[in-house]
């Protein structure tokens, strides 16, 4: 009997990282053990944005979402015991990738490994940070010089790298449709070898190997026809501009290779067992197709919509791919969608239509113009905002959000069923780096960061200077400020400009009308102010909560991310609100909120009410309404137009009115 061939599995990621370098490291060494074949790594919002671990910014983010990585040291603890010639590794990083790539080549040189032998992912796609996730730095210009930098010295210094991941997977999470992640994915994935060809050290004849090393990194929704469809369009769409445009004649170095994370937006807190079977099914859109699959696969825990999962949940993700690549027969055929006229004309559909977007793009000046003139951004919150519609109205239907809410007590949630980190994190880092700077020569420090200067002011590549810099003890905050003093920073259009809409469901015209009529009390219009405090740059709840709020006929001021407590305050004071909506998704909370309730106190606003969303356990939403905090929300709260219900009651209360009356069983104040 002859055995039967079976292609080569995906590589198997798990995207995690948390409290420390080392405690980070004992659970990337668990996960290898366990059969994970590469990692991917989730840094702090503090490494990602710049900021040391002491800097006021960093206050309550350190090591919440990801690694903190300060200077050399920390690079090296997260790596040790791992052989780096050997490990494929990714790094979800932007504004600092370079920075962070250069600590990654100079700890790998330190344990005498050569850059050369490095192979792996930065994933360096600074345009989708405007449009979803927010961890930008410096204006688009110079944020794309930088982008560009690390493609030309990895095509020259390290040919097994890919320098960048253009990153469909946010603007899903964003609420892109599938035509909007094809075309602003190609738009950006455009711009960036449109710089690269522009630069005087990138001959013309290393742009197809620059193509070769550009890959991708896609959602795949829970409507995973749908998304079969869509990673074939964008193969054929990725080959198409690749030989056209830049003229790649080799047929491999224009294939569309890219990784994927399955979607959390999806992830429900209520019944979140049911994520089990979401996260099963969003895998197969990306993995069912040979001839557009997946070279890189992780996949969520099914309690990420509660917080933090455990190595357990992480364990659980790791054990659905490798059952789908070992035990099911997907990887002994050939493509099983050739030939399938449904298939072959929703593709074409989505290749059309993607197409004529990309064409609108181009028509503005190519992506970065889209993001300047807040093009994409308004596209993509629209989108959002039509998605959440139908989630409210039962168009879309939720299983156990907005049907079957029947349910059994999960024994999953029974107890501590996320991973919570030790407050004690981010003490011990900041003691951590504060004795590394000590110890560290200052002269070679202050050299590098000379040298540093010297190559942005005259244009120089910046990955050279910065790996000195790195094995000079330079640390995060120093290298990002030395490049804010050149650079400056930059703040992205919020993409939030709807008022009131044509269109009202009669829970939106009755919400209209308690508005009017408040206004009408308070002697002038009903006004919220949606803040954004810390480093977490995740906007689609604000700005979704924006969005409605102006649609019932609150006057909203929202400035966007990166707020600090004391902007909050002042922001709140000078513009006379009613109401404070904070919304936090970085774990962040118990710090922030806190923060802000106090710098509102010293403003002489501490009667202001406050209400806060984000993803916030039980324990900590209690301790958040101990505090003073109105009304806490999490993802299980979907009908916005109930929150702004909720809201006009906030105030009412606030001004000495009665609430609302509602029917029995319904939420009261």
């Amino acid at each position: 009997m002859s055995q039967t061939h079976r292609d080569r599995p995906w590589v198997f990621r798990t995207y995690s990282g948390h409290s420390s370098a080392r405690a980070s490291n004992a659970l990337y060494r668990g996960n290898l053990a366990k059969g994970q074949t590469g990692l991917s790594v989730a840094f702090d919002l503090p490494t990602q944005t710049g900021f040391d671990s002491d800097h006021p910014l960093a206050r309550g983010e350190v090591g919440k979402v990801g690694v903190p990585i300060g200077h050399i040291e920390d690079m090296e603890a997260l790596f040790a015991g791992i052989p780096l010639d050997r490990m494929n590794t990714s790094m979800t990083i932007n504004a600092t990738a370079a920075w962070l790539l250069a600590l990654y080549v100079a700890a790998a040189e330190r344990s005498g490994v050569t850059a050369s032998q490095l192979s792996g992912t930065t994933q360096n796609d600074i345009i989708k940070e405007y449009l979803s996730r927010g961890t930008y730095v410096f204006p688009p210009e110079p944020s794309m010089r930088l982008t560009t930098d690390i493609v030309a010295y990895t095509v020259a210094n390290i040919p097994k790298w890919n320098p960048i991941n253009v990153c469909s997977y946010h603007l899903q999470e964003a609420g892109a449709t599938p035509t909007q992640e094809i075309a602003f994915a190609m738009a950006n994935a455009i711009a960036v070898l449109d710089a690269v060809r522009a630069r005087s050290d990138v001959p013309a004849e290393a742009i197809p190997d620059v193509v070769g090393r550009i890959s991708f990194f896609l959602n795949a929704g829970i409507r995973f026809v749908e998304e079969i469809c869509k990673a074939r369009a964008m193969a054929e769409l990725w080959d198409e501009i690749t030989a056209e445009r830049y003229g790649v004649a080799d047929p491999v170095l224009r294939r569309f290779r890219y990784g994927v994370q399955v979607n959390s937006l999806g992830l429900t807190e209520a019944q979140p067992e049911n994520n089990v079977i979401r996260i099963v099914l969003e895998a197969l859109g990306v993995t069912f197709s040979k001839r557009a699959r997946c070279r890189a696969l992780q996949l969520p825990a099914w309690n990420e919509a509660l917080g933090l999962p455990r190595p357990w949940d992480q364990q659980w993700s790791l054990r659905i791919q490798q059952i789908l690549a070992y035990e099911t027969d997907l990887l002994e055929y050939e493509d099983l969608f050739d030939g399938s006229h449904v298939v072959e004309k929703q593709t074409r559909a989505l290749i059309d239509s993607a197409k004529e977007e990309l064409a609108r793009v181009a028509k503005m000046g190519g992506a970065v113009a889209a993001v300047e003139s807040a093009y994409m951004k308004q596209q993509l919150v629209a989108a959002n905002t039509r998605r959440l519609r139908e989630i409210e109205s039962g168009e879309r239907t939720v299983v156990g959000v907005n049907a079957y809410q029947e349910t059994e007590p999960s024994p999953l949630t029974a107890g501590q069923s996320i991973l919570v980190v030790d407050g004690s994190a981010e003490r011990d880092q900041v003691e951590s780096l504060r004795a590394f700077r000590a110890k560290r020569s200052a002269g070679e420090v202050t050299s590098a960061l000379r040298a540093l200067d010297d190559a942005i002011v005259s244009g120089h590549n910046a990955m050279p200077v910065s790996i000195r810099a790195a094995h000079a003890g330079v640390t995060t905050g120093e290298w990002a400020d030395a490049l804010r003093k050149r650079f400056g920073e930059y703040r992205a259009p919020t993409g939030v400009v709807a008022g009131e809409s044509s269109a009202a469901t009669g829970d939106t015209e009755s919400v209209r009308k308690r508005v009017r009529v408040l206004a009408s009390r308070l002697g002038r219009p009903l006004k919220l102010l949606v803040g954004k405090p810390g480093l977490d740059g995740h906007s689609n709840g604000a700005e979704q909560i924006a969005v409605r709020a102006r649609d019932v006929g609150i006057e909203v001021v929202y400035e966007g991310i990166r707020l600090t407590p004391a902007e909050i305050a002042s922001s709140a004071r000078d513009e006379g609100v009613h109401v404070i909506g904070l919304s936090i998704l970085s774990g962040s909370h118990g710090v922030l909120v806190v923060d802000v309730l106090e710098r509102l106190r010293a403003a002489g606003c501490g009667d202001l009410p406050v209400v806060v969303g984000g993803i916030i356990p039980e324990e900590d939403a209690r301790a958040l309404r101990e505090a003073g905090v109105a009304r806490v929300y999490t993802p299980k709260d979907f009908d916005l137009t109930r929150i702004m219900d909720e809201i006009v009651d906030v105030v009412a209360l606030q001004a000495g009115e009665a609430p609302a009356q509602r029917a029995a069983g319904e939420r009261s104040p």
